[in-house]
């Protein structure tokens, strides 16, 4: 038998419409002893916040901005931001994935463009909680390496 690739779906038990639609798809997913299926339940992966990420903007983005200096130049938090996704955003064979990135299945950092030029499409929206949390120690780690002074972002900015 060959059948398409199956398509991953989730659905987020929260009431009975959601176990009715969820014993609908099981029992109409596809039998396949060359390709099983695998059925996961588990608690909900919770994403990173939105006030995790404002307060990397308002924090050490900010700070690094404004203070550090690559031959005689300096970049914008946007430049920065793109460059730590780009050092920092886990790679897909990370021993960790399942807790860093909020569906490690279909996941990805990088991605090849029709000239075979790898480009970033990994983006902090993927991240967990825990994920995030451990990227911006590792961008507050690298500031603190470059001799950067951090300030807590004030509240009232990202809250």
């Amino acid at each position: 038998m060959t059948r398409p690739k199956y398509q991953t779906r989730t659905v987020r038990l929260v009431g009975e419409i959601q176990r009715e639609t969820a014993h609908a798809m099981l029992r109409n997913v596809p039998l396949d002893p060359d390709r099983p299926l695998e059925l996961i339940l588990r608690e909900e992966v919770k994403g990173r916040r939105l006030d995790q990420q404002a307060g990397l903007w308002a924090g050490p983005l900010t700070d690094i901005a404004e203070q550090v200096w690559v031959d005689g130049r300096q970049f914008t938090a946007e430049i920065w931001a793109q460059h730590f996704k780009q050092e920092f955003l886990p790679d897909v064979n990370h021993t960790e994935l399942a807790e860093l990135v909020k569906n490690p299945e279909t996941y990805r950092k990088w991605a090849m463009t029709p000239r075979g030029d790898r480009v970033l499409v990994g983006s902090t929206k993927d991240l967990t909680e825990r994920g995030h949390s451990r990227y911006r120690l590792q961008i507050e780690a690298w500031a603190s390496n470059q001799g950067v002074e951090l300030h807590a972002a004030p509240a009232r900015e990202y809250a």
